[in-house]
């Protein structure tokens, strides 16, 4: 044999072991998926682990912090923006930098981005802004849990559109009190509404496959994303409706009212559960390892990681944050798997590696974790396509969502007062009149319309983003030689001098979230009662409430003739008015107890003390009655 056959047969044997050695069964698509987690797990150094644990927000994130703490995931909390109206392909450009980080490390471990995308992507100009969960609740009336899994599916699209792959979505909390801040985030009252309303997982991660394991997660290709069902377990339950409050029960109640709907969630493959910042009985559920790990991972065999919520191993101690290594340790414990530590990541990492290596936490636990997530890692995709590109651009703000977004705001629309008497309704209202007036604070406010958690956490008024208020949907709607007056807050004497055919009057809570819609009064703040009063005391009125919850309405109802909940219908404004002007019937029923006196909360239905204005399931209905 010459000598350039023995280098050449040198040179294959090289290649061949340089080749087996660049082999790793975990980048193998074709390996099951135990196979390469287990592959993966063993590769992995006690930091590599951590980084994993580890979430961090979009505004101390870079390329170059993820490769030097191996970072599994990056969120944006509410208004974490890259620029403020941002494009798709702004966002994608920022995920994928820091994804090309995540992939630069020794294992290449693809990191997930988290928003919350909860009524759509509604941290992001000009993106489809749905009704919120307190409107979608109504609709089930209908027979139409086939709607929010649309509403899923072009969320997801949404979310695809900006290189996004995970949204802290869906919220199926039950809230039992309308003070608390967060009711417009709860499709109901009643557990068994809230349960079917679960159908926007699959919308959002796809249909889980037949014969799938119980609780396995499950994520459909690249137009669909994670799902997060929040928050974990009672958050709607609280004493007084206090955000973040102890939730006072027994055992039977608690779990009869909160826990259905965490049950239909595993089994339909939800990817991720978010814990609570609340307690039970005392306990804080960041805290709580019997409900996190004896009941939600060993009974229900959830097998998707369970993530706090932001900075929420903190608030374990009160004050927060004032022994992290203790909040670490009980999180640790608990079952948490991954940490939503926006900003002292550093001081997450260096503690929970000091109480591994310490032996304070077991190394048992920390795989859990670890596995946890990346079996929603690669049930994902991201192994095989961790970077996203323009082509899902145009799905963000389409028509076809819009047009959804429209179709839902009609179906959550609840009439509960129409005519002062029933022979003599007001609505559906004619189209052809000589003069009509438009009147409140919300009329032709597209921000108040969407409320809380659109564009920023505590939402924003004016002219936010794009979409159609509920004043301009009423000039599309009406006959051309209909003149349409708008005025915010007229005085009485200005109404009685126009002799308007009729008034539409468009007012109601401005926006909101968490702590700072907390309320003890539920009053619609002014100028909204007294243009109900100027307004619907000289001419026949129909108010329509925009709010996250039932508010205080009993003293106006004998001068209103017509009375709508359009809840925050969001950017399709349009959607009222199709059922204002009869093109579509009200079908909607409530899916909230409507009180009369704040005094009478909480107050839900099967209530012994129920005495309701309108009780749950009320909603009157009318019928479609074209060209009026």
């Amino acid at each position: 044999m010459g000598k350039f056959s023995v280098l050449l047969i040198m040179v294959i044997c090289c290649w061949i072991s340089i080749a087996e050695a660049e082999y790793f069964k975990y980048k193998d698509p074709k390996q099951k998926m135990g196979v390469r987690i287990k592959d993966l797990m063993k590769r992995m150094t006690l930091e590599e682990k951590i980084g994993q644990m580890t979430q961090i927000d979009r505004k101390v994130a870079s390329n170059e912090v993820i490769k030097k703490y191996l970072i599994g995931s990056v969120l944006s909390g509410g208004g974490s923006v890259p620029a403020k109206h941002a494009s798709p392909e702004t966002w994608v450009d920022l995920v994928n930098d820091y994804q090309k980080g995540s992939l630069s490390t020794r294992l290449g471990i693809p990191l997930i981005y988290g928003i919350d995308a909860v009524h759509g992507h509604n941290n992001v100009y000009k993106a489809t802004i749905f009704p919120h969960n307190v409107g979608l609740g109504v609709t089930r009336q209908v027979l139409d849990p086939v709607l929010v899994k649309k509403i899923g599916a072009a969320t997801a699209l949404e979310v695809r559109a900006t290189g996004i792959q995970y949204a802290f979505a869906p919220c199926i909390a039950v809230c039992r009190d309308p003070r608390w801040g967060r009711c417009f985030e709860s499709y109901s009252e009643d557990p068994k509404i809230v349960k079917l309303m679960t159908e926007i997982i699959p919308g959002l991660q796809g249909d889980i496959p037949a014969g799938s394991r119980k609780g396995v997660p499950f994520v459909g290709g690249q137009d669909k994303i994670a799902a997060c069902a929040k928050h974990y377990l009672g958050d709607g339950g609280t004493h007084l409706g206090t955000n973040e409050g102890n939730t006072i029960i027994d055992a039977k109640g608690f779990f009869s009212i909160h826990m259905p709907a965490y049950y239909d969630s595993v089994i339909k493959g939800v990817a991720t559960i978010m814990t609570s910042y609340s307690s039970w009985n005392g306990v804080k559920m960041h805290a709580n390892r019997f409900l996190v790990t004896d009941f939600l991972k060993n009974r229900l065999k959830f097998k998707g990681f369970v993530i706090s919520d932001w900075q929420g191993i903190d608030r374990i101690t009160t004050p927060e944050h004032a022994n992290y290594t203790y909040s670490i340790i009980a999180g640790m414990n608990t079952g948490i798997d991954m940490f939503m530590v926006p900003y002292n990541y550093t001081e997450f990492i260096d503690g929970l590696t000091y109480l591994v290596k310490k032996g304070f936490i077991s190394m048992s636990r920390v795989d859990d974790a670890v596995k946890r997530i990346l079996r929603v890692k690669f049930t994902m995709g991201l192994f095989e396509k961790p970077l996203a590109d323009y082509s899902m651009a145009k799905y963000l703000g389409s028509q076809e969502h819009r047009d959804l977004a429209r179709e839902a705001v009609r179906k959550t629309l609840v009439l509960l007062k129409n005519g002062k008497s029933l022979k003599k309704p007001l609505l559906p209202l004619p189209r052809k009149a000589s003069k009509i007036l438009v009147a409140g604070s919300h009329a032709d406010n597209l921000g108040y319309q969407c409320g809380g958690w659109t564009l920023e956490w505590q939402g924003l008024s004016g002219d936010i983003t794009d979409g159609t208020t509920i004043l301009s949907a009423v000039k599309k709607t009406v006959d051309p030689k209909t003149q349409v007056v708008y005025s915010e807050n007229p005085s009485g004497s200005f109404v009685k001098s126009n002799k308007f055919d009729y008034a539409i009057v468009v007012v109601g809570e401005h926006p909101y979230a968490e702590i700072f819609g907390d309320s003890m009064n539920l009053t619609i703040p002014e100028p909204g009662p007294s243009t109900i009063k100027n307004v619907c005391s000289s001419v026949k009125c129909v108010v329509v409430l925009i709010s996250g919850r039932p508010v205080v309405m009993q003293p106006y109802l004998p001068t209103i003739d017509a009375l709508v909940a359009a809840w925050l219908p969001g950017t399709e404004g349009q959607g009222v008015t199709d059922v204002l002007f009869g093109d579509y019937g009200f079908t909607g029923k409530l899916a909230r107890t409507w009180f009369k006196s704040v005094d009478q909360l909480p107050m839900n239905v099967g209530d012994p003390h129920y005495d309701p204005l309108y009780p749950f399931g009320f909603g009157l209905t009318t019928k479609p009655m074209k060209n009026l």
